[in-house]
């Protein structure tokens, strides 16, 4: 099985316990990440058109909804319609503008040059062909548009990360499977953050899809780390 389908087939089985899951297991430090790269994107008054990739279950868009000037457009795409049904029903909650649809970040249906600004939160790393998703990226971003890229990743201190490895690959996977019960897919999860390129090695792969200045900040001590780039 391609790995595009079978991480959709994964999602939309975990659907209905992710967002429970994911607050509980990453102790909601993860809405502060989401913050800080909200205020990174939304810097202007001006509306903007926004396009969240791999959106889930709608909480980076929704908080971007929420920031941005009157008369802006948010939308989100994810391959998951099981993640986007439940997004769907937050967005309606939430009272904000954004549309969700199902495409593929590798072949996004957009021209080019169409959005101001690109969101992706802890998504990037599930890209089957990371290469080609930003290039697509770039290409439908405006010229002096931004990227602005939230993904968890391995700390560099020695002990911070055994034991961030000890809780990503032995509690993480228990817990998760006990609460969702599907353990293979909490099993997914950190495999593919230990998987996913070290950060000099994603700037160079963003530099190489052509964007012209990258910058890249850890937080919490390298857990999850931002990048913005700009084209």
């Amino acid at each position: 099985m391609a790995k595009k389908e079978g991480v959709r087939k994964l999602f939309d089985n975990i659907a209905p316990d992710y967002d429970k899951l994911n607050h509980i297991l990453s102790l909601n430090i993860d809405k502060g990440w989401r913050k800080k790269a909200v205020r990174e994107m939304v810097d202007t008054a001006e509306p903007l058109k926004v396009l969240d990739v791999a959106c889930g279950t709608g909480d980076f868009t929704i908080e971007i909804a929420q920031k941005v000037a009157q008369g802006s457009q948010v939308l989100g795409v994810d391959i998951s319609e099981g993640m986007m049904a439940v997004g769907r029903e937050k967005i309606q909650k939430a009272g904000v503008s954004a549309q969700l649809s199902v495409a593929d970040c590798e072949d996004l249906p957009y021209a080019d040059n169409t959005f101001d600004r690109i969101s992706v939160g802890f998504g990037v790393r599930n890209f089957e062909h990371l290469e080609l998703g930003l290039s697509q990226m770039y290409r439908v971003l405006t010229p002096g548009g931004k990227l602005v890229i939230l993904e968890l990743s391995v700390p560099s201190n020695a002990f911070i990360r055994w034991c961030y490895k000890l809780y990503f690959l032995k509690i993480l996977p228990a817990i998760g499977g006990m609460i969702s019960g599907d353990r293979g897919a909490y099993e997914y999860l950190p495999a593919s953050v230990l998987r996913f390129p070290a950060p000099d090695k994603f700037i160079s792969m963003l530099k190489f899809a052509g964007f012209t200045t990258v910058e890249h900040t850890p937080l919490t001590l390298g857990i999850c780390r931002m990048y913005v780039a700009k084209k």
